[in-house]
C-alpha cells in the first residue's frame, strides 16, 4: 500500500480508533491496529480496532496511490501520528515493514499478520438516531450512578430502554440512580427494545462522536445471537457486546409524592458542598438541614474539625434534617443543567430527588438523580 494524509486528519482517525485497542490484549494481534487503503474514488483508508468486546472503524479521505491492507501496534501508531509535524504524510509498506514519513521524519514499524486479525463484528440494523450533543449530554448525565464493582456486573451498565420515540437511559449502584428521558427519531415508530451497554463505554463513544450532527443507534436483537449495540456518526462506528443480567426495577424506587420540595441556587450548592465536606473523614456524611428560606450543612463532629454554612434556600412543606454522602451529592448536583436544584423529600431516612428547576414550570423533568440518605446515629 502507499498513500498520503493530511497529519491531523491521520492523527486524529487513528487517535479515536486506538481508544479501544485493549490495554492487555489476550492474543498479540488484538494490539493491532488494521488499515485498509483502497484507491477507488481518489482513495479512503479505514481504521479499525477490536478486543471481542468494543470494536470502533473511521474512515478518512486518502490520495491512494497503491491499495493494500496492513496491520501495526495501534498504540505506537497513535504516539508516532500524534507527535508528527503538521505536513502531508506518507504510509507505505516495504516487505513486512511499514513506512511512515512526514516531512524529515521517517518511522519503520513491524506489521503483525493480518491472517491472525479477527473479523469485525457487522453493524446491527439501524434502530434510530438521536443528535449527537444531546446524546452525549444525555449519556453524562446518567453514566455518574453507574457502578465500578465488576463483581455485580449488571450495575456497571447504563440501562438503555427504547419505545417509540423516546429513549430512556437509567443507572444505579444501589446508593444512588440516575433517570435522563429524550426524544429521538425511531426507524419504526413502534420500536420497544431494551439493552444494558457498559457505562465507560457507552460515555466515551457518546463523546466521541459529536464530531457528526446526529449518532445513529443500532441494536441487534437477541433472537439474532450476540446481543450488540452499535453507534455511528461523523464517519466513525463503534460496537460493543451488551451486559448480561437483570437490571433493578427502578421505577419503583422513584416517589410519586413528596412531603417537602426545596431549591437552591445551584452553583452556590456545590461551592458549599466543597468547602463544608473538606472536613468530612472519609464516608462521613454531609448534613443538611432545610428550613423556609434557609438550609445549613454542616460536617464534622465535636472530636474532630467542624464545618458549617447556611444558604438562602426555598422550602415548600416540613422541614427536612438529612444526611448525603458528599462525592454522591456533588454528582447530582453537577449532572443537572439548570441554574437552580430542585431537591424533594418524604422523609429524612427515604431517597430523595435532584432535578432541575423546569424552565416553564412544566410537571415533568427528564432528569431525575435519586440519592440515598446516610442514617445518623443517634
Amino acid at each position: 500500500m502507499k498513500f498520503r494524509v493530511e497529519r491531523d486528519v491521520l492523527a486524529d482517525a487513528v487517535a479515536w480508533t486506538a481508544r479501544s485497542l485493549p490495554s492487555r490484549p489476550s492474543v498479540p494481534v488484538l494490539a493491532g491496529m488494521l488499515l485498509d487503503a483502497t484507491a477507488d474514488e481518489g482513495g479512503r483508508l479505514r481504521l479499525s480496532s477490536f478486543d471481542y468486546e468494543v470494536s470502533a472503524q473511521v474512515s478518512v479521505d486518502i490520495d491512494a496511490e497503491e491499495a493494500g491492507t496492513t496491520l501495526v501496534s495501534g498504540r505506537l501508531l497513535a504516539e508516532i501520528t500524534r507527535n508528527l509535524p503538521p505536513q502531508t504524510v506518507e504510509i507505505s509498506t516495504d516487505g513486512a515493514k511499514v513506512v511512515v514519513t512526514c516531512g524529515s521524519a521517517k518511522f519503520t514499524l513491524l506489521t503483525l499478520p493480518v491472517e491472525d486479525y479477527p473479523s469485525l463484528p457487522a453493524m446491527p440494523e439501524q434502530t434510530g438516531s438521536i443528535g449527537s450533543d444531546a446524546f452525549a449530554a444525555a449519556v453524562g448525565q446518567v453514566a455518574v450512578a453507574a457502578g465500578r464493582d465488576d463483581t455485580l456486573p449488571m450495575l456497571t451498565g447504563v440501562r438503555i430502554e427504547i419505545e417509540g420515540d423516546t429513549v430512556t437511559l437509567a443507572s444505579t449502584d444501589r446508593y444512588r440512580l440516575a433517570v435522563r428521558e429524550l426524544p429521538w427519531k425511531p426507524e419504526n415508530p413502534d420500536v420497544s427494545a431494551v439493552a444494558l451497554v457498559p457505562a465507560k463505554t457507552l460515555a466515551d463513544t457518546a463523546k466521541s462522536l459529536t464530531s457528526g450532527a446526529e449518532v445513529s443507534i443500532a441494536l441487534a436483537n437477541a433472537e439474532s445471537g450476540e446481543g450488540m449495540i452499535g453507534f455511528e456518526g461523523g464517519g466513525r462506528r463503534t460496537t460493543t457486546r451488551l451486559l448480561d443480567g437483570e437490571f433493578p426495577k427502578y421505577r419503583a424506587l422513584l416517589p410519586d409524592s413528596f412531603n417537602s420540595v426545596a431549591e437552591v441556587q445551584r452553583g452556590e450548592f456545590i461551592e458549599a458542598v466543597k468547602r463544608v465536606s473538606l472536613v468530612a473523614e472519609r464516608n462521613t456524611p454531609l448534613r443538611l438541614a432545610f428550613s423556609e428560606g434557609q438550609l445549613v450543612l454542616e460536617a464534622g463532629t465535636g472530636d474532630e474539625a467542624q464545618a458549617v454554612e447556611a444558604l438562602d434556600a426555598s422550602l415548600d412543606g416540613d422541614e427536612v434534617q438529612i444526611a448525603f454522602n458528599s462525592a454522591f451529592l456533588l454528582d447530582g448536583l453537577s449532572a443537572i443543567d439548570s441554574d437552580v436544584a430542585r431537591l424533594q423529600f418524604t422523609t429524612s431516612t427515604k431517597p430523595a430527588i435532584i432535578t432541575g428547576k423546569p424552565a416553564d414550570d412544566e410537571a415533568t423533568a427528564d432528569y431525575r438523580y435519586l440519592i440515598m440518605p446516610v442514617r445518623l446515629s443517634g
